[in-house]
């Protein structure tokens, strides 16, 4: 891919302390561990009302991302206007369960407080072939959803195993009725690639040409430095345009890049 070799080569030219603001109110701050609690989640929720007292000159992050159990926690715990809650739903971050089960969990989350909700494509019905199976699931959660709660829809881009899977998955989901295409749940050995960002957001790039419809993006999984996050920045700002770079269009799956970016801002 000599074009996104290109591409990356002009992430220095964005390694500023505005582009880290933005980055930082790109975030969607994610608590997803096995030993996730109620007091955890709730420490985890404070420490953003912290950053809204203690860095006022900053931008809050876009959302806290947590499984949907703890919804109504950080509904009652965040005191910070404006950043969302959203719930990793649908049996994640396998997608392997029931639609009905799906659905319910969808449903109990909204209840509870979630303002947006990140499924998992079926990635086994896609690599066997399925496509009709994995379009009804995505329409089937997004009308659980409805038109207020934005749905994103994690490709798990490191398990579908070629270039043209990544665009074909990029495409059901869009037609589907996804309101954000992400790459990784963060739990498989393969997380976010420039690779597979570059696919996805030339996708998302023809899908507006053809219908019109701006669709979101989201990296997650393994945004470790603010470099890696810039370089996805940069991917967004050449295939897709300024239009994209605001937080309804583009967000970042990590918790650990918070404090970085607070850090290199400041220092």
């Amino acid at each position: 891919m000599e074009e996104l070799t290109n591409i990356i080569a002009k992430a220095s030219e964005n390694d500023t302390e505005d582009v880290k603001r933005f980055l930082f109110g790109s975030i969607e701050y994610t608590s997803l561990k096995c030993t996730d609690s109620e007091t955890s989640i709730m420490q985890f929720v404070e420490q953003v009302n912290r950053w809204d007292n203690e860095c006022p000159d900053l931008p809050h992050p876009a959302t806290i991302c947590v499984y949907p159990c703890f919804a109504e926690i950080v509904k009652d715990s965040l005191d910070v206007e404006g950043v969302g809650i959203a719930c990793v739903s649908g049996s994640f971050p396998s997608s392997q369960t029931f639609l009905e089960v799906k659905i319910a969990e969808t449903a109990l989350a909204i209840k509870d407080g979630a303002t947006e909700i990140d499924m998992v494509l079926p990635v086994g019905k896609f690599l066997s072939g399925d496509e009709e199976g994995v379009c009804d699931e995505i329409r089937e959660m997004k009308a659980v959803c409805g038109p207020e709660v934005p749905l994103k829809v994690i490709l798990e881009t490191g398990c579908l195993g070629s270039e043209e899977n990544i665009r074909k998955a990029s495409w059901l989901a869009m037609n589907s009725g996804a309101d954000y295409i992400k790459t990784s749940t963060g739990k498989e050995k393969i997380g976010a690639t420039p690779e597979a960002a570059y696919i996805m957001c030339q996708c998302i790039k023809e899908y507006y040409e053809k219908e019109g419809r701006m669709v979101g993006f989201k990296p997650a999984g393994g945004i470790n430095t603010s470099m890696d996050a810039i370089i996805y920045y940069t991917i967004v700002k050449e295939v897709l345009g300024k239009e994209w770079l605001n937080n309804r269009l583009f967000r970042l799956g990590t918790s650990r890049l918070a404090e970085i970016l607070i850090k290199e801002i400041r220092e």
